[in-house]
């Protein structure tokens, strides 16, 4: 796990754009798996930016967002698929026809989320990863106490997500109680996982999965599995890491040998 602590939240959207602008010149027809939320907004604004200076593009590429809402309907403003289109499809050349999303919206749940899994599979599996990291260590809707082998399923979400999501709705009635999301599994396979954390909400949630033992009850420690994760933390953020020193040395070192 490389740890990579930077100054502000613009460093963190600025460093993640350049991840996955490498990405998408290696391999132009990628995959990438997408978050929603406040944490990555920047990030896609900074893609969008770049977009239109001509820096890159994204019309050969192949996108799935991690989880979607059950319930809300087609157009909500709260949905994750009018989320996505705002910030950053209608904003950039994606072509629609390869930009994925769980259908909450329908009365086969369980069959939607099998399709999901299977259409990862089809295009074959993640390259790059993009994740958010919840108060709780939650990590796309997989909420504490999820199975680290799980896959694409319907999930209950906490009192604890439901608050801190309400700020995108009205009330916190308002917040849907079921979301279809990827699992950690799922997650787990993609070859490149980025995680972004900024602000000193996110402290606590970052000491833990980084530093602290893999278990269920904190779904985001399941990433010290595996063999290529990427997270970018705000000084805020890397408030609690007891090591953060280190990870700075490190840094140093990478970056001195990536620039050899």
């Amino acid at each position: 796990m490389r740890v990579v602590i930077l100054e502000d939240a613009a460093a963190v959207s600025n460093r993640a754009a350049d991840i996955f602008c490498h990405t998408l010149r290696k391999r132009p027809d990628c995959v990438l798996g997408l978050a929603t939320g406040g944490t990555p907004l920047k990030t896609y604004q900074e893609l969008a930016r770049r977009y239109q200076n001509g820096e890159v593009s994204f019309s050969d590429a192949t996108s799935f967002n991690l989880d979607e809402y059950v319930g809300l309907p087609a157009g909500h403003p709260q949905s994750y698929r009018q989320f996505m289109h705002e910030h950053l499809f209608s904003c950039t050349d994606f072509d629609a026809s390869r930009c994925h999303l769980p259908d909450g919206s329908g009365n086969d749940l369980k069959g939607a989320s099998e399709q999901y899994e299977s259409a990862i599979l089809a295009a074959g599996g993640i390259d790059l990863q993009l994740l958010g990291i919840g108060s709780d260590g939650h990590i796309a809707f997989n909420e504490p106490g999820s199975s680290l082998a799980s896959r694409t399923r319907v999930k209950a979400l906490t009192q604890q997500t439901r608050q801190d999501n309400a700020r995108f709705f009205q009330s916190i009635d308002e917040v849907p109680r079921l979301s279809i999301t990827v699992g950690i599994g799922t997650i787990l396979d993609a070859k490149h996982i980025l995680l972004l954390a900024t602000g000193e909400k996110k402290a606590s949630a970052v000491r833990a999965f980084v530093e602290g033992p893999v278990t269920s009850m904190l779904p985001a420690s399941a990433l010290q599995m595996h063999r290529h994760v990427t997270v970018l933390v705000d000084e805020a953020a890397a408030a609690w890491l007891s090591r953060a020193d280190y990870y700075r040395q490190v840094e140093e070192v990478q970056s001195e040998l990536e620039g050899s």
